[in-house]
């Protein structure tokens, strides 16, 4: 039995084996071809694309993360068979803050058109306003996650390593383009296919770029071990360099298979990044609140020992080095762009190998030839608009405004869908939560 089922204003008949979803049959999804010819899949072929039919059989809707706002399931369309990501934002209109919040995530994952950003496939069809509380959104089911393959026995080669940190950078580029902060960039919220496709993913925290220095930005951003010195040291402002440094810290956890910068708390996090990148002077500190600044000048001042990333593994090459102290920069103005860093000449393999058999933004003819698209890393045909909060100014406000978008983004040439009380999994489904506190970022130390 599944959880989505057919809304009441349509009637279809249900197959035997019902979902989370109810639905009605539709033209089956088909799956991208091709892969990284210089890496195994991750997983054995038993676990590869199968029919719809046997995955309906044999997967049965189950949870597959629990993000910092939301629960997401393993679930099948009812319409054509396909397994989906089933994503419920619950409680979402508890609080102003909160319901923009989901708006705001709501909108970018519809916004979002980007072979390395997930986004928004469906959502599923809302109640009547009254009783409009949770918001269920379908996206694309991935196999796994960077961190789960980072802690697996899997190989990684250099071939893995360009191909992944090239896509990562790739969909940076478009959300930044966008004017998008995502602001928790790690392993995890990196979604893998079996063929090497990564999709960035779960932007519970991002937001639109904030160009007034002046006005204060939330630091309780980030997971703590991806988090950039300028958070750590109490920077009221921040800017798309956040994430950049997050990748640094990902590219080394892909060379060494551990986390490069794994403390129990932020000053010991503060602690670990000087160890490596030597104590910042006065300057590299500008957007350091003071408090900060003084308890850095009063510790013993410590040397760079960025030797000491050659040691992260056998392919920690003078090319991989350079590259990756261009994204550890203690001053986020001297730490290197997304742009710039997919220049550089270490990205120039991964980028041949992603566009050679694994985008869908190239193509092979009937004759065999490749043919290459004339831009590899796309950018967002106009930013993110935000404008839409500043005129939000009450709960009733945000739910009436998010009921009416939904509406209006379903598809209307599909049966549209709803939760299915009558599953097997929809008790357990009802009654999931979002991650506990301990798995949220951490909040801020607090200098002052």
């Amino acid at each position: 039995m599944a959880v989505v089922g057919p809304s009441r204003h349509s009637r279809v008949s249900m197959s035997v084996s019902m979902s989370l979803m109810q639905g009605a049959a539709g033209p089956t999804a088909g799956g991208q071809q091709g892969g990284l010819h210089a890496a195994q899949p991750y997983y054995h072929p038993q676990h590869a694309a199968a029919p719809a039919h046997t995955q309906e059989q044999v997967q049965p809707d189950r949870p597959i993360g629990y993000g910092a706002f939301g629960v997401v399931w393993a679930v099948t369309d009812p319409r054509d068979g396909r397994r989906v990501a089933l994503k419920k934002l619950p409680n979402v209109f508890q609080s102003l803050v909160s319901s923009k919040r989901v708006f705001r995530e709501l909108k970018m994952l519809c916004f979002f058109k980007h072979e390395n950003v997930l986004s928004a496939l469906d959502i599923l069809q809302p109640p009547h306003l009254d009783f409009f509380q949770e918001i269920y959104v379908i996206t694309e089911l991935l196999q796994s996650d960077l961190h789960k393959i980072i802690v697996s026995h899997q190989p990684l080669s250099s071939d893995h390593i360009k191909v992944f940190l090239y896509q990562i950078l790739r969909g940076l580029k478009y959300l930044h383009s966008a004017r998008i902060l995502h602001r928790d960039i790690k392993p995890g919220n990196l979604l893998v296919n079996s063929n090497c496709v990564l999709k960035i993913c779960d932007f519970g925290l991002a937001r639109v770029e904030e160009p007034d220095s002046s006005k204060h930005m939330t630091q309780e951003v980030v997971t703590q071990y991806y988090r950039a010195p300028e958070i750590l040291m109490g920077a009221k402002h921040y800017t798309a360099a956040v994430d950049v440094w997050s990748v640094g810290c990902i590219f080394g956890e892909l060379l060494g298979r551990r986390i490069l910068f794994q403390a129990q708390n932020p000053i010991q996090q503060l602690e670990l990044i000087t160890e490596l990148l030597g104590t910042p002077s006065l300057d590299d500190m500008r957007y350091a609140c003071e408090g900060a600044k003084s308890h850095m000048l009063r510790r013993a001042p410590k040397p760079p020992a960025l030797t000491a990333l050659y040691s992260l593994s056998a392919q920690a090459t003078h090319e991989v080095v350079h590259l990756l102290c261009q994204m550890l920069v203690f001053d986020p103005d001297k730490r290197i762009s997304v742009v710039d860093a997919l220049a550089h000449p270490y990205l120039d393999e991964g980028r041949l190998r992603y566009h050679s058999c694994m985008c869908k933004c190239c193509y092979t003819t009937a004759s065999g030839m490749r043919q290459y698209t004339t831009e590899f890393e796309t950018t967002a045909p106009q930013p993110f608009d935000d404008n839409w909060e500043k005129k939000l100014t009450s709960v009733q406000q945000v739910k009436e405004e998010m009921h009416k978008f939904i509406a209006e983004q379903l598809n209307t040439s599909r049966v549209p869908l709803c939760i299915n009380p009558q599953s097997a999994a929809f008790k357990s489904f009802a009654s999931s939560t979002v991650a506990h506190p301990s798995e949220l970022p951490p909040s801020p130390h607090q200098w002052d």
